[in-house]
């Protein structure tokens, strides 16, 4: 099996299929948080009883960050991604309005400094997951002071755990498994993660 692993020098520079595909992933990421947002609405009377609860939910919104990076492998890629998707949502009628942009900014930024701390060469599954999980934890940090400053201590510390853990599993080991799903479709031939894909 090929290595996801690369040490030749980190190329910074944008191609303009880097631009073209980072920017309809955030459009289409947009398009899903709007969504997903209307869905967190519909079924929110059922996290009433321990609305910590409610935070399995988050991943769904940290997701562009993960898969814009591990696509475009390039520094910037997951801020870009994850913050041109809010601003897509908001654009939308995100019921956040335009905080919901905020939040983007700070999730993109959480996932690329972990990708930044592999100094941009490493597109493991382990590296997603902790990308995934960093985006949930600065979520969750955004929460305590925008949405829920009044919770309780024990009520912020559960939260944090479980964006974390939904940021973990469906922004990290989801969105890599979408990017290699994605891979294996041809979609990213002219993308690194398109050309392993086919070498595995």
């Amino acid at each position: 099996m090929t290595s996801t692993t690369h040490h030749h020098p980190v190329r910074s520079r944008w191609r303009t299929v880097d631009i073209v595909v980072a920017a309809v992933l955030a459009v289409a990421f947009g398009v899903v948080f709007q969504a997903w947002g209307l869905l967190w609405s519909a079924i929110d009377p059922v996290f009433t009883a321990f609305p910590p609860a409610a935070g399995v939910m988050v991943g769904v919104w940290l997701i562009a960050g993960v898969v814009g990076a591990l696509v475009i492998r390039k520094p910037g890629a997951a801020l870009f991604v994850e913050a041109l998707a809010a601003m897509v949502s908001a654009l939308l009628g995100a019921q956040w309005g335009l905080i919901t942009i905020v939040y983007g900014v700070v999730q993109g930024l959480a996932v690329e400094l972990v990708f930044a701390a592999f100094l941009y060469r490493r597109w493991r599954l382990a590296v997603a997951v902790m990308a995934g999980g960093a985006a949930g934890a600065a979520s969750a940090v955004l929460d305590f002071f925008y949405s829920y400053p009044a919770w309780s201590v024990a009520w912020k510390g559960t939260w944090l755990v479980v964006v974390a853990l939904s940021g973990v599993l469906i922004a990290g080991a989801l969105g890599w498994v979408l990017v290699r799903a994605l891979a294996r479709t041809g979609a990213l031939a002219p993308f690194a993660a398109g050309r392993e894909q086919r070498l595995t």
